[in-house]
C-alpha cells in the first residue's frame, strides 16, 4: 500500500539539501479508472514494471517487478502517450524523505515534490519550499501527464502558479 502526499513546488531552496539524485525514463501501457501499468527506466540501469490502482487519494495499492533493461526498452515502445521524464531529488528529513521531481520533455516547467507517510494521519512538517498540496488531484498522476502533458496545460486559469523549479 503507497500512501504519499504531494505538493507543488514554489522556490529552489530544497536544492541544497539534496543528497542524491536519480534520472528517471516511464511510460504506461494502459491506464483507466482501476489502475495504471507503468514501465520505469531509472539511471539507464535499472528497470521495474508497475501497477497502481486508479483511485486517487492518499492511499493506492502498488505493485513493482523488476524487469531486465533490454524488455523495459522494448516494452516503452509500446507505450501510450509521452515519455515522462524527470529528475528525481532526494531531500532526506526527520520524518522521512522527499521526492522532488523536476520534470523534462513535454512536462518541462512541474516540479512536483512527495512524501510517503507510514499511516494517513501521520502529521509531517511541510518546508517553506512547498507550494498548494496536491495530493489526490489525478492531472498531476504521472499517468495523467503522459497523456495530457504539462506544457498543453493553461496555466493561465488553471491556478498552477507554485510549480517553479
Amino acid at each position: 500500500m503507497e500512501i504519499e502526499r504531494k505538493f507543488l513546488v514554489r522556490n529552489g531552496d530544497w536544492r541544497e539539501a539534496v543528497a542524491r539524485t536519480k534520472a528517471i525514463c516511464q511510460g504506461y501501457l494502459d491506464r483507466n479508472e482501476t489502475f495504471s501499468t507503468r514501465i520505469r527506466i531509472l539511471d539507464n540501469s535499472t528497470a521495474t514494471l508497475t501497477i497502481k490502482s486508479g483511485r486517487a487519494g492518499l492511499r493506492r495499492l502498488e505493485f513493482e517487478y523488476t524487469i531486465p533493461l533490454a524488455d523495459a526498452e522494448q516494452l516503452l515502445e509500446l507505450r501510450r502517450g509521452a515519455l515522462v521524464v524527470k529528475r528525481r531529488h532526494i531531500v532526506p528529513t526527520e520524518e522521512g524523505q522527499w521526492e522532488i521531481d523536476v520534470f523534462e520533455g513535454e512536462n518541462a516547467g512541474l516540479v512536483i515534490a512527495e512524501i510517503e507517510l507510514d499511516h494517513e494521519a501521520q502529521r509531517i512538517e511541510l518546508p517553506n519550499w512547498l507550494g498548494a498540496e496536491i495530493t489526490g488531484q489525478s492531472q498531476y498522476y504521472n499517468s495523467s501527464l503522459a497523456e495530457r502533458p504539462f506544457r498543453t496545460w493553461d496555466t493561465s486559469s488553471a491556478g498552477q502558479g507554485d510549480h517553479a523549479p
